[in-house]
Parts: C-alpha cells; sequence; structure tokens
C-alpha cells in the first residue's frame, strides 16, 4: 500500500493546482512536495501528473486516483474533528470510586454542580474506604488518601490531610484546655485505631518527637465517627480537617497544640491510569 501521507500530499497539489501553492499551504519546500508526489508516482508505478514549467495537469489514472486520494484527506481531516470534539467535550461514564468520608462531604455534593455543565456526562460513584484496582474493575478514576502512588498511576492532588487536635468549647471549659501534649494524659482521648499505634499519640515538640500515651472511653476505626463522638463532647480527638473544617470555623470544634502536630506526607488524590487520565480533558471535580 503507498504512503497515505503521500497521498494526502498529492490530493493538496490537486487542490492546489501547482507545487508551489501547495507546498506554501503545508508549510514546507517546493522540492520536498515534488520528491513526495514522484515517490508516490513510483510506489503506485503509474505516472499520475503532466508536468510543465507553468502549468500541471492529471493523467487518466492521476484523475481517478486524486479521487480516492481527497477522500482519504477528507476522512482524515473528520477524524481529527471528532477528536477534536470529543476531547472538548465531557462525554460517556465516568466510574469513580471516592472513600467515604471525602466522598460523602465533598464529592457527592459537587456533583449538583458538575453534572448539569456536562450534560452528556454520566457518572458511576462507589463511595468506599475499599482500595479498589482501576484496570481490573473498570474504575477510571479513585479519590483516596496516599501519600505516593503506583508508578503506573497518575495523581492529581486535591487537598493536604492535616489532623487537629480538637474538642467542644464546652469540654475544654470542663476539663480545661491542655498546655503541652504531657496535659493529655488527664483528658479523655479517643483514640483512632487506624493511626497505626493505638494508645499512644505521637507529637514533634523543641526537643524532637513526643510519644503520650493516651487513654479514652472509645476506640473507633472510622474518623467520621470519631467526630461525631467529638462533636458531642465526649472527648478530645485527632481529626481531618476536611472532615471538621466547618466545625472549627464556626466555633463548634476548638483546635489545641496545633504547633505540636506533624505536617503529614498524606494526601486527597484523584488517582487513575496512565492511558485513560480523565485529568487530561481539563474537567475537575473537585478543584
Amino acid at each position: 500500500m503507498a504512503d497515505l501521507n503521500l497521498m494526502a500530499i498529492f490530493a493538496r497539489v490537486v487542490e492546489a493546482g501547482s507545487f508551489s501553492e501547495a507546498a506554501r499551504r503545508m508549510g514546507c519546500s517546493r522540492s520536498a512536495v515534488s520528491k513526495a508526489v514522484a515517490k508516490l508516482e513510483k510506489s503506485l508505478g503509474a505516472h499520475l501528473l503532466n508536468r510543465t514549467t507553468r502549468h500541471l495537469s492529471l493523467t487518466e489514472i492521476g484523475a481517478a486516483v486524486a479521487e480516492h486520494c481527497s477522500r482519504i484527506l477528507d476522512e482524515a481531516t473528520e477524524a481529527e474533528n471528532l477528536v477534536g470534539s470529543l476531547n472538548s467535550e465531557a462525554r460517556g461514564v465516568l466510574r469513580v470510586s471516592a472513600s467515604v468520608a471525602f466522598g460523602t462531604l465533598h464529592v457527592a455534593p459537587a456533583l449538583a454542580k458538575f453534572l448539569p455543565r456536562h450534560p452528556k456526562l454520566k457518572i458511576d460513584l462507589s463511595i468506599t474506604d475499599r482500595w479498589v484496582n482501576l484496570a481490573e474493575e473498570g474504575y477510571d478514576v479513585a479519590i483516596h488518601v496516599t501519600g505516593d502512588p503506583q508508578p503506573n498511576l497518575v495523581a492529581r492532588p486535591l487537598a493536604p490531610v492535616r489532623r487537629k487536635l480538637c474538642a467542644t468549647p464546652d469540654y475544654f471549659q470542663r476539663k480545661g484546655i491542655p498546655q503541652t501534649p504531657a496535659d493529655l494524659v488527664a483528658h479523655n482521648c479517643l483514640d483512632y485505631t487506624r493511626s497505626g499505634e493505638p494508645g499512644r499519640w505521637r507529637f514533634t515538640g523543641p526537643e524532637g518527637e513526643i510519644a503520650v500515651p493516651v487513654n479514652g472511653p472509645l476506640h473507633v476505626d472510622d474518623d467520621e465517627a470519631l467526630s461525631q463522638a467529638v462533636l458531642g463532647g465526649l472527648g478530645v480527638g485527632l481529626l481531618p480537617t476536611f472532615i471538621i473544617g466547618k466545625d472549627l470555623q464556626n466555633g463548634n470544634l476548638q483546635a489545641v497544640l496545633s504547633e505540636y502536630i506533624r505536617s503529614s506526607a498524606m494526601s486527597m488524590r484523584c488517582i487513575c491510569r496512565r492511558a485513560t487520565c480523565p485529568a487530561r480533558s481539563g474537567y475537575s471535580l473537585i478543584s
């Protein structure tokens, strides 16, 4: 089969009526265009153009070939336009997995504004703390907390995961505000059991890391459940700001010992496969 690029150049020459004009339109040299047509003729084993110093005319075979080449060029242009239109507008089904807390508090509320802007797009949303296998389970995007995604994945940071030591103002009025991490031994410390070291909280002070043994009436493996217990005045908890941000702003919760809390390398990220990453299209549920 002859080179399709050569056919496209030949179609441009026929369309322009000369090598020089075709070269100008394509942004290349006249000699390059002439050589391409000659190469096509050699490949097909047929004479396509009658050349004179001032005029080009098609041979009988050239006219037949030009018709086909013109259709090939039109189809290629339509294909490019189709891809451009598909890339410019979100469409189809986007399968999304999001962690329970972040998905419920931030992703789901964003859909009410996001979907009307993209009427040709549908979202299949799964709210789960289970890490899904994007390729095997057919998900396009996963929104979860991670420090470093796998090398075959693309991750876009959405928000840092910061934790605040907090309780209700009423609780601190009854129990007192701790001034140092060591003061926590006198408080009801509600423990998040997924932290990796139940019964011990770690802080960073002027002299380095401080490990404080804590005790309280509740051990729980879910941040949302922990936040509800803290909001109920049961005790002090280390909670992520993406859950309690509004409660801190409106005064329902009060943060303490912030200068002792280490920054985390973890962040909430939008994760997708490299080959099918929807972030490349510029559409974002959460900005």
